[in-house]
């Protein structure tokens, strides 16, 4: 009887984000500032709206789901790339990718469903203003954030299975600075056709499925809002469409960059970069588009930094 030798693979190396040396301190000092203001940024944003009577609507219940799925995503990734910087050798266990990669899937298709739900916010907010209350009540959107959870742990459920249910003999270096599907596919010594299509077909279905929820959306929206009379209503409705529209472009235009191409194609430096963005810089820029855009809250933000200054100017006023 034919026996096949196979060795198990305790630990993983990744290749990181660099082999310039030179870069290493640029680049750690640089994504640890990124992570400390999406640390700030999206901690602030929940707290903001969780404080204020006046964000407490649908719009903003989304937004904060967004902030805290954004603090994850980014946890998952960047504090692991900020030690590998440091290290000269970086390992991750079998498990330790396991765990990684199910929740950086879970996570990411968790926030691409937000994403959704919030343009179909807008449409009911921007083309059915009357009902809008009626329509978004706080039940329904608890069950849309918990539509958008449950969809994304099945789908990471579906992918981690598949990946890991593979044989990996050697080698193990993963040619990238996190546990993602595609460098993992290249490892594996036994055949991936199946995986691959899984990838695909997973990927289509909920970024093509939340896609087109959003393209229908904004094409209602867009419609509504060049019937406006009042200019000061449409610059409002566009200012606060922008805000989600931009968050929508960074994402899918970076995920599609690395997961959309074909399976053969070499994993190189452009899609560590397109990775970079979706992974890193899209949840550190997430509440900064949104405070910038969004008109409601720029003035609590305004409304904040006044009382905050006026408590220190108290403070420093002797007795």
């Amino acid at each position: 009887m034919a026996t096949t030798n196979k060795t198990h693979v305790a630990f993983f190396y990744l290749s990181g984000i660099t082999d310039e040396v030179t870069l290493v301190p640029i680049l750690f000092v640089f994504f640890l500032m990124v992570y400390l203001v999406t640390l700030v940024g999206n901690i602030g944003m929940v707290v903001l709206v969780l404080q204020t009577s006046k964000l407490h609507t649908p719009m903003y219940f989304f937004l904060s789901f967004l902030s805290m799925v954004d603090l994850i995503y980014s946890s998952i990734v960047t504090p692991k790339m900020l030690v590998d910087l440091l290290s000269m050798k970086k390992t991750i266990s079998f498990t330790g990718c396991t765990l990684q990669l199910f929740f950086f899937v879970a996570i990411a298709t968790t926030e691409v469903f937000l994403l959704s739900n919030m343009s179909y916010d807008r449409y009911v907010a921007i083309c059915h203003p009357l009902h809008y209350i009626s329509i978004m009540t706080k039940e329904k959107c608890w069950y849309l954030v918990l539509f958008s959870f449950t969809v994304g742990f099945l789908f990471s459920t579906a992918q981690t299975s598949c990946v890991f249910s593979l044989d990996f003999c050697g080698p193990t270096l993963i040619g990238h600075f996190l546990c993602d599907i595609p460098p993992l596919l290249r490892l594996s010594c036994s055949d991936t056709f199946i995986c691959d299509v899984v990838t695909i077909f997973m990927i289509s279905l909920g970024s093509i499925g939340s896609l087109l929820t959003i393209l229908v959306s904004y094409t209602f929206i867009v419609s509504s809002i060049l019937h406006m009379k009042s200019a000061e209503g449409r610059q409002k409705a566009f200012s606060t469409c922008s805000a989600h529209l931009m968050s929508v472009f960074i994402l899918y235009g970076s995920t599609y960059f690395v997961y959309l191409r074909s399976p053969t194609s070499d994993f190189d430096q452009r899609n560590k970069v397109a990775s970079v963005f979706y992974t890193v810089i899209t949840p550190m820029l997430n509440p900064l588009i949104y405070s910038v855009r969004n008109q409601e809250v720029k003035k609590v933000l305004m409304m904040a930094a006044g009382r905050t200054r006026t408590c220190f100017n108290l403070k420093k006023t002797p007795l």
